[in-house]
């Protein structure tokens, strides 16, 4: 059913060209670009941990990415390659996180014995948050059926021209030790790690502009 949603034929007037292979989502294709993201982090550790019921993660995922990644759509920097099937939304530099939104979605669906384990979460990455200007990529994900395909590594590669082109850092914290070998491949290093309780690791990481 979900699938459904990204297999849908597009027209031109859907989309704005970056490049080949990748588009900025406009304001038609946000549907589409929030389930491939929901669908992308299906098996995360923190989301999972987080919303362990797959009905509370669905709902509250949905949310989650319009709260966190929601302004990349207002300012062009929503992009998705693969006909929708990668999905990354990056938020300009000064351009932040409406910080209320995801604290009221995760106090309205969080199990009461983790509450105290994300708070420090939360706050062990404000505190990692870079004080310099820098690109943010709060979330970026693959369909799974189309892992493997060079999808994720065609949408970093393009942001990260942006980023080298304007001489600004960009910033991101990994929910997946897994993803961590393919972001250092992009240049960006660790700048720490936010853990507490029975909570998933969590790894800050910056990369400088080339």
């Amino acid at each position: 059913m979900l699938r459904s949603k990204f297999t849908a034929l597009r027209s031109k007037s859907d989309i704005m060209t970056a490049e080949p292979g990748v588009t900025s989502a406009n304001a038609s294709m946000r549907a589409r670009t929030v389930w491939t993201i929901v669908l992308g982090f299906a098996a995360d550790p923190l989301m999972r941990w987080t919303w362990p019921d797959p009905g509370q993660y669905v709902s509250s995922m949905t949310q989650f990415i319009k709260a966190c990644g929601g302004r990349a759509f207002e300012h062009g920097t929503a992009y998705v390659a693969g006909e929708s099937r990668a999905a990354a939304l990056w938020l300009p530099p000064r351009i932040h996180q409406d910080e209320d939104a995801p604290d009221a979605i995760i106090a309205r669906s969080l199990r009461p014995e983790i509450s105290e384990h994300m708070a420090h979460l939360r706050q062990g990455i404000a505190e990692h948050h870079p004080s310099e200007a820098h690109w943010f990529l709060p979330l970026i994900a693959v369909d799974p059926s189309w892992v493997g395909q060079g999808l994720g590594t065609l949408l970093m590669r393009y942001a990260l021209q942006r980023c080298d082109e304007q001489g600004i850092a960009a910033h991101l914290v990994s929910s997946n030790p897994k993803n961590i070998p393919s972001y250092q491949r992009h240049g960006f290093k660790i700048i720490g790690e936010i853990q507490h309780g029975c909570s998933p690791l969590l790894t800050p990481m910056l990369r400088k502009a080339n």
